[in-house]
């Protein structure tokens, strides 16, 4: 089988990765095509596409949009979309300046509660990338206040912790009307992690692609019964390892799981139908 990654993230967004470096696994894992998904950001794409220049690494640019349905967050998956349009551009810089003045506002908590890391020290983690809490939590372990990122979300920036701020995030609907104006293929990200899943119904009927089936933080149930409902809505299967480019046994999770290429023939066909 040649295995296609269809969720990975670089460091545009909150992955450790470059996309150079991406490429460079994929290359020793064997993986013929790797989706570039980083959140809220397309800046990684060509960086991949030229670093997999004359390699048989295939690079399939994508975004994973942080939507929002009934006050639960949605990730919402766009592949062969036109993601260098004005409108995706406008749209991202609204998010990116959404994610930078929330960055500020949780480091001002931070720094009240005794825990000193300042937004500089923020933006250099992130580099050129868009700014994330796990930048923050970064920023948190470099400073000596705790051990991993984890512990973080858990005690200080996780949703109902005191130093969580909100932001604004596109409506789900929006995100798939977007790739979908845009020639884009939406795709539901990591179904099983959805704490409400009464609201899938309701997102499959907003006209959605297709759903990520294999994830590596989808037991085998999750998978049997993301197989059905995608089968049943005839809903194009995909999968990926939601790779951020920590290291297990001295590699990146980068291709762990993964799909067979198909699925990205599949993609391909529908964006340009669509």
């Amino acid at each position: 089988m040649q295995k296609a990654d269809l969720h990975v993230h670089t460091n545009a967004s909150d992955g450790l990765l470059s996309p150079k470096e991406v490429v460079r696994w994929a290359q020793l894992k064997r993986i013929k095509a790797v989706a570039i998904t980083d959140h809220d950001t397309v800046m990684g794409i060509e960086a991949a596409i030229k670093a997999a220049y004359n390699t048989n690494v295939e690079i399939v640019p994508g975004i994973e949009f942080s939507a929002e349905l009934n006050d639960e967050e949605v990730h919402i998956l766009g592949y062969y979309m036109d993601y260098k349009a004005q409108s995706l551009t406008s749209i991202l810089e609204e998010i990116h300046n959404s994610r930078h003045d929330r960055a500020a506002r949780m480091i001002e908590k931070l720094n009240s509660a005794g825990l000193n890391i300042s937004l500089k020290q923020v933006e250099g983690i992130a580099e050129d990338g868009i700014i994330g809490r796990p930048h923050i939590a970064r920023a948190l372990i470099e400073n000596g206040y705790i051990q991993n990122i984890k512990e973080a979300f858990d005690n200080y920036i996780g949703k109902g912790e005191f130093a969580y701020v909100d932001r604004y995030k596109i409506s789900c609907q929006d995100a798939i009307k977007l790739i979908k104006d845009l020639g884009g293929v939406s795709v539901l990200a990591h179904p099983g992690l959805l704490k409400n899943s009464s609201i899938l119904t309701s997102i499959f009927d907003m006209g959605i692609n297709g759903i990520e089936v294999y994830h590596s933080k989808h037991n085998e149930e999750t998978v049997a019964k993301m197989l059905c409902i995608a089968h049943a809505r005839k809903l194009i299967v995909t999968g990926g390892s939601d790779c951020h480019g920590m290291f297990i046994n001295n590699e990146p999770i980068l291709g762990n799981v993964s799909v067979d290429y198909k699925s990205v023939i599949d993609l391909k066909s529908l964006s340009q139908k669509l």
